[in-house]
C-alpha cells in the first residue's frame, strides 16, 4: 500500500484558504451563537423548577456549535502550519478566534447559570439519564464557580485576550515564519527554515558538524531575541495580571487545576525524578564514548548510537507507517485499525518541505469524527517515534468520539499519556524485534534517551518556567536574563552532566509561547511516567487488554488525575511509589544498554 504524505484537507473544506464553504459555515456558526444567546439569555430557572428540558437543549445547541468550531480551528490551523506564507489561512484562523471569543462569552454565562442552581436541583439534575454521564464535569463547573468574577468582568477579560494574550501568540508564530537558518556547504548558501533546519540539525551524524549546526542556530534565533522575549514577557504578563484580578496567590494553581491534579503529585513525581538520575549520568557517560566525543553535548542526548557496522535506519514514509499499523497490532487491533484509518484517508501531514512550520501536533475534527496530524517526517526512527505519538493522540480522540462533550475534555497531562504509550509500544517492539546486537543497542540508545528527555530535558523547562514566573512578577525580564535562566536551568537538570547547553530555548521552542496552556511542558513528563507504568501493568498482568485501556482513555475527562489511577490502576499518584516502580524500568534499559556496550568501549 502506498500513503500520501499530505493530508486531505478538502473533504473537510474544499478550496483551501479560499474555500467558501468555509465562509458559509462561519456565517452560519456566528447565527448559531446569537441564536445561543438569546435561547441562554431567555432561561431562568426558578427556586422549586425542576423542569431541565431547556438547559437539555442548551447544552445539545452548545455541542454543535464548540464542534464546528472545532473542525473550522482544525481546518485554519492546519492551513497556517502547512504553509506558514499563507496569509489567507491566518486570517481565516483569526475569524475562528473572534468567534471562539463570542462563543466563550456565552460560555461564561452558561457556567454561571449551572452553577445557580440550588442543591437539591443540581442532584435532581443528575438523575435524569441526559446529564447523569456529565456529573464530574458539571460539578467540577460549580466548584470554579467561586473563582469567577462577575460575568461582566470575565466577559471583559475575555474579549481582551484576543488581542492581548492569542496576539501575542500570534506575533510569535510569525516571527517563527520569518526565521531563515543560512548553512554554508561547498561555497553555497542555502537557507533553511525553521522545521526543515531543526530536522537537519538533529539527524547530522557528525558530533562537531551537530554542535556547529547548534551555534548556527542559536545565533539565528538570538538575531531576534529581543522580539521573543517580548512575545514572552506579555503572554506571561496577561496571565499574571489575570491571575492577580482573581485573588490566585500561586501562578500554579490554574496549570494544576487545568490538569486536574494536586500539587503534591506534581512534586512527588520530580522529587522522584531527581532522586533517580544517577543512572542517567552512567548513560551519558557511555554514550559519549560511543560517539567519539569526552562529554555528551546539548544534542548529542538525543542522536542515534551506531556500533560496528551498523548505521541508524531510515525509514520511507510507506515503511514507518507498515512498522506503526503492524506494532499497534500487536497490542491494541483497534489500535491498528485507526492507523489504517489516518494513512489511508489522508489524515497526516508529513511532508518534508520548506514553508511548514516546526514542530508536530494531532488536532481533532470534532464534526468529522477524524484527526489530522502535522509533523515533517525526514525517516530517522524519532521520526517514526513522533508519528506514533501523534497517532497516539488521535487514537484517545477516536474512542471518546461518542462521549458527552463535557465528558471529552481531557486535560493536557493525560492525553500525553495516550500519545506516550503508542511511542512505548512501537519502541518496545522493535528492541524485541531487533535482529542483531548493534540494532538492539541502537534501539535501546533511544528509548534511553526519551527517558532521558522528560528527566532532565523536560525539568529543564519546568525550573525555568517557575523562576521565570518569578522574576516576572516583579517586572519584565530581557532577553539576556532569559538566557541565563534558561540555561540555570539546563544545567540544574541535567546535573551538569553535558558540555554545551541551548541558551536560547525559550525562544525555539514553541511550548513556552502556547496561549491555551500554561506551563506546557510538565504535563509531558507525567504523561510518560504514567503511560509507562499502566504499559507496565499490561506486560504483568495477562488478564488486562485493550479494552481496558480504552476504559481507561474514556474516563480521562471525568475525573481527576489521582482518582483515575486509583480506579483503572490501583496506585496513589501522591506517593512515590507509583514513580518509582516507572523509573526502575529506566533503570533496567540502562542496565541492559551497558552490558550490550561493553565490548563497544
Amino acid at each position: 500500500m502506498s500513503y500520501k504524505e499530505n493530508w486531505d484537507m478538502e473533504s473537510v473544506f474544499p478550496g483551501g484558504s479560499d474555500s467558501q464553504a468555509f465562509q458559509d459555515r462561519l456565517s452560519e456558526v456566528k447565527k448559531s451563537i446569537t441564536s445561543f444567546s438569546q435561547e441562554l439569555g431567555n432561561w431562568e430557572l426558578g427556586e422549586d423548577s425542576n423542569d431541565f428540558s431547556p438547559l437539555k437543549n442548551l447544552l445539545q445547541h452548545y455541542e454543535k456549535i464548540s464542534n464546528a468550531l472545532g473542525e473550522m480551528g482544525t481546518f485554519a490551523n492546519g492551513l497556517v502550519s502547512a504553509d506558514v506564507k499563507d496569509q489567507k489561512a491566518l486570517q481565516i484562523l483569526n475569524a475562528v478566534a473572534n468567534l471562539r471569543k463570542d462563543f466563550s462569552s456565552q460560555n461564561i454565562i452558561l457556567n454561571k447559570k449551572i452553577s445557580a442552581l440550588t442543591e437539591d436541583q443540581f442532584n435532581k439534575l443528575l438523575e435524569d439519564d441526559f446529564f447523569k454521564p456529565m456529573h464530574f464535569p458539571l460539578e467540577e463547573i460549580r466548584k470554579k464557580e467561586h473563582d469567577l468574577l462577575s460575568t461582566e468582568e470575565e466577559t471583559i477579560i475575555n474579549n481582551l485576550s484576543l488581542d492581548g494574550l492569542n496576539g501575542w501568540g500570534n506575533m510569535y508564530n510569525q516571527l517563527v515564519a520569518s526565521i531563515q537558518v543560512p548553512v554554508t556547504e561547498d561555497g553555497e548558501t542555502t537557507y533553511y527554515s525553521a522545521g526543515q533546519f531543526e530536522n537537519k540539525m538533529n539527524s547530522e551524524e557528525d558530533p562537531n558538524k551537530r554542535e556547529a549546526l547548534l551555534k548556527i542556530w542559536e545565533h539565528t534565533w538570538e538575531k531576534k531575541a529581543d522580539l521573543f522575549s517580548t512575545t514572552l514577557n506579555h503572554l506571561s504578563g496577561f496571565r499574571l495580571s489575570n491571575y492577580e484580578l482573581h485573588d490566585y496567590d500561586d501562578y500554579m494553581k490554574v496549570p494544576l487545576d487545568y490538569n486536574r491534579m494536586d500539587e503534591e503529585t506534581l512534586n512527588t513525581m520530580w522529587d522522584t525524578i531527581t532522586k533517580n538520575k544517577a543512572p542517567i549520568k552512567k548513560y551519558f557517560e557511555r554514550k559519549a564514548k560511543l560517539i567519539g566525543v569526552d562529554q555528551l553535548g546539548w544534542l548529542d542526548v538525543t542522536t542515534g548510537v551506531d556500533v560496528g557496522d551498523y548505521t541508524s535506519k531510515q525509514y520511507t514514509y510507506n515503511e514507518a507507517a507498515k512498522f506503526i499499523i503492524d506494532n499497534f497490532e500487536s497490542f491494541s487491533p483497534k489500535m491498528s485499525e485507526m492507523a489504517t484509518r489516518a494513512f489511508e484517508e489522508q489524515w497526516i501531514e508529513a511532508e518534508d518541505r520548506p514553508g511548514k512550520r516546526p514542530g508536530g501536533y494531532c488536532s481533532n475534527l470534532p464534526e468529522s469524527k477524524q484527526s489530522r496530524i502535522f509533523m515533517t517526517f525526514a525517516g530517522s526512527t524519532s521520526n517514526v517515534s513522533t508519528l506514533a505519538h501523534e497517532l497516539g493522540h488521535a487514537f484517545h480522540g477516536y474512542v471518546m468520539r461518542d462521549l458527552p462533550l463535557f465528558n471529552q475534555r481531557y486535560a493536557m497531562n493525560v492525553a500525553e499519556t495516550a500519545s506516550t504509550f503508542a511511542e512505548l509500544v512501537v519502541s518496545n517492539a522493535t528492541i524485541e524485534s531487533a535482529s542483531s546486537e548493534a540494532e538492539k543497542i541502537n534501539l535501546l540508545d533511544e528509548k534511553i534517551s526519551r527517558s532521558a528527555t522528560f528527566m532532565m530535558n523536560i525539568h529543564a523547562r519546568y525550573i525555568f518556567e517557575r523562576n521565570f514566573y518569578d522574576e516576572r512578577q516583579k517586572g519584565t525580564v530581557d532577553s539576556s536574563r532569559l538566557k541565563e535562566l534558561m540555561e540555570e536551568a539546563q544545567k540544574e537538570a541535567f546535573q551538569e552532566n553535558l558540555r554545551s547547553y541551548h541558551p536560547m530555548f525559550w525562544a525555539t521552542k514553541l511550548h513556552f509561547h502556547i496561549t491555551g496552556v500554561p506551563f506546557y511542558n510538565f504535563p509531558y513528563t507525567f504523561g510518560y511516567f504514567f503511560s509507562l507504568g499502566i504499559y507496565n501493568r499490561f506486560l504483568e498482568d495477562e488478564t488486562v487488554n485493550e479494552d481496558n485501556y480504552i476504559a481507561l482513555l474514556r474516563d480521562t475527562a471525568s475525573m481527576t488525575t489521582e482518582d483515575l489511577a486509583q480506579k483503572h490502576l490501583n496506585v496513589d499518584l501522591r506517593k512515590p511509589d507509583f514513580w518509582q516502580d516507572a523509573l526502575d524500568t529506566v533503570h533496567k534499559d540502562i542496565e541492559e544498554f551497558l552490558n550490550l556496550t561493553e565490548s563497544y568501549v
